[in-house]
């Protein structure tokens, strides 16, 4: 494992520790998920103040130099959701059966990663699917078990990615933290329902665990095969231009089959896959553009 150049890229971003080719949660980490996987009336969380309190707890049991401070309203962002916003039943399920089943989950994490490593190169013929950081134009594919992907989305709810070096390799807000602050600091009903529809997910993975895989594809068009007298900027060329735009003429309504030729349909949500949907943007970004020649 410990050789795995794709699980070295990953590491930085990991709150798991990794040795004698195990990855593993410190001990006080895992007393701590042992005890919230028995339920509210062994743990005492049966609330989200008391569950943000809790999750405080674990990440000051990683000890990591890269864990940052919480988002200052995270807190009473968690306390806000789960103490008002949803019915008193809603909240007594959530912490009597899917809290304990998220635990569930992040005591897992470790033995799915390292079965996800351990099948990544057997999956495609030979080929490199394991999770890894790729650079800029750098082709891959990655293969993710339906749990997998269940568990890091719970790591993420409890806030214990690493984030201090993702800013430097240009990767989007991954912990939830921020999510829940602006629900405080900036009420929305949408951004109370974008927060149901993820809590839903959970109690979904917590009642069935979900069976299968995902797979996520990078494709890119080689600079070997592009023409040698055309010139193709870099991301920041554009980033920071300041040439303007052709003329154009904007229509905010309407079908791009009810225009003349030469009209694009255009919608650009986010630099970053995934969008804004961690702060106050939409759920599920996307990013097309239609042409009508």
């Amino acid at each position: 494992m410990e050789n795995r150049e794709d699980l070295k890229s990953m590491l930085p971003f990991l709150p798991l520790l990794l040795r004698s080719s195990n990855l593993f949660w410190p001990s006080q980490v895992v007393e701590s998920l042992k005890t919230l996987s028995k339920g509210p009336l062994y743990s005492k969380v049966n609330s989200g103040e008391l569950l943000f309190i809790t999750i405080s707890n674990i990440r000051d049991s990683l000890a990591l130099p890269s864990l940052h401070r919480l988002s200052p309203y995270a807190h009473e962002g968690y306390g806000l959701f789960f103490d008002e916003l949803i019915s008193r039943e809603e909240a007594s399920k959530w912490f009597a059966d899917v809290v304990p089943g998220l635990a569930n989950f992040l005591l897992r994490l470790p033995s799915l990663l390292e079965s996800h490593y351990h099948n990544a190169d057997n999956l495609l013929n030979g080929a490199k699917t394991g999770i890894r950081l790729l650079g800029p134009q750098d082709a891959g594919v990655v293969f993710l078990g339906q749990e997998l992907i269940g568990a890091l989305l719970v790591c993420a709810f409890f806030c214990l990615f690493p984030v201090s070096d993702r800013g430097a390799k240009r990767l989007p807000t991954i912990n939830f933290d921020h999510l829940f602050e602006d629900i405080y600091s900036s009420y929305s009903e949408k951004q109370e329902n974008k927060i149901k529809c993820i809590i839903h997910y959970f109690e979904r993975i917590c009642l069935s665990v979900p069976e299968g895989s995902v797979s996520f594809e990078r494709k890119i068009l080689s600079s070997e095969q592009l023409p040698l007298c055309v010139s193709y900027p870099k991301a920041d060329f554009w980033i920071k231009s300041v040439v303007s735009l052709c003329t154009l003429e904007v229509h905010s309504s309407g079908f791009i089959e009810d225009q003349s030729s030469g009209a694009l349909e255009v919608d650009f949500s986010n630099k970053y896959l995934g969008g804004g949907a961690l702060h106050r943007g939409l759920c599920a970004g996307r990013n097309p553009v239609h042409d009508q020649s």
